[in-house]
């Protein structure tokens, strides 16, 4: 990570640094906790192939409550045309596991890809996803309650168009306690310095003049759902500063800063890859605004 981090935006190194810290990753998650932990795969929230889910829940680890356990649903990213839930065969499990493993009943969600599915077709996943959380959690120890949505990357910017534009909320609202940004492309630039610009593109279109509309940061003092955003010292290009701007634009609406981390030492990969290993930065933090914000609804 120190070697990798000062040159991790170097003119096309992105895509191989992510694949190195992939490799790197595999075999510490391979010796990372998992026992306890039971994972249902492939349940379907919609009739797409991959409009899927996977379970985590450690049924010995009690909920705070009878009301049941929070449930933590997580957006892998793939800069809008690439990934799946499974990148690797430890990563982004990890992130399940370890909410898993602390309380929480885990939603590893997969969601359509562009161009077959265009914007806003992630949106329209989280919020199918969402509601069948919703309806589903209880079989599992959870309380639909008590749902946070966490999204990587471009998994960041599906959790957020759908946290923030009301369109796609039902007639109960976002069924969300708290929406968790971690890296997040939560602005839909086509700028030169992105290399993913294209990618961008495939997902939002290429009328420039609506990508301002479409940015899930245009949207964020409209919903003023809690929100805590995460992002690491060596960033894609352009990630740090939007989700900066998301930060401020939340300030601006609510008059009091969102809950922030700067991973400093990490990078756009090792942010979310380092999830249950010993350096609990960034869990820790998310487990604190979880618990924050059911103390602050009185659900705890």
């Amino acid at each position: 990570m120190q070697q990798v981090g000062p040159r991790w935006a170097a003119s096309g190194a992105v895509a191989s640094n992510i694949a190195l810290m992939c490799d790197a990753f595999g075999p510490v998650l391979a010796r990372a906790p998992k026992a306890g932990v039971s994972v249902v795969v492939d349940l379907a929230y919609g009739t797409d192939p991959r409009q899927v889910l996977d379970v985590y829940h450690a049924p010995s680890v009690p909920a705070p409550d009878a009301r049941g356990k929070p449930v933590l649903v997580f957006l892998h990213g793939g800069a809008f045309v690439d990934g799946h839930r499974n990148k690797t065969s430890e990563i982004y499990s990890n992130v399940l596991y370890y909410f898993a493993r602390n309380g929480f009943v885990g939603i590893n969600m997969e969601y359509r890809l562009a161009p077959a599915s265009a914007y806003p077709g992630g949106t329209v996943d989280v919020a199918q996803a969402i509601e069948w959380v919703a309806n589903n959690a209880h079989e599992f120890g959870g309380s639909a309650q008590r749902i946070f949505l966490m999204g990587h990357s471009s998994g960041g910017a599906h959790a957020a168009s759908y946290a923030f534009d009301r369109d796609f909320h039902s007639i109960n609202g976002s069924g969300i306690k708290g929406l968790i940004i971690v890296s997040g492309r939560v602005r839909a630039d086509v700028d030169p310095r992105n290399p993913n610009a294209n990618k961008v593109r495939s997902y939002y279109g290429n009328d420039e003049q609506l990508l301002e509309a479409r940015s899930p940061v245009s949207k964020a003092q409209d919903v003023q759902i809690p929100t805590f955003i995460a992002f690491a010292e060596f960033e894609n290009p352009l990630i740090d500063v939007h989700c900066l701007e998301l930060a401020s634009k939340i300030a601006s609406a609510t008059g009091k800063s969102p809950r922030l981390l700067y991973m400093r030492g990490h990078n756009h990969t090792s942010i979310i890859a380092h999830i249950n290993t010993c350096d609990d930065s960034l869990g820790s933090e998310i487990r604190a605004f979880v618990q924050d914000n059911l103390i602050s609804a009185n659900e705890i």
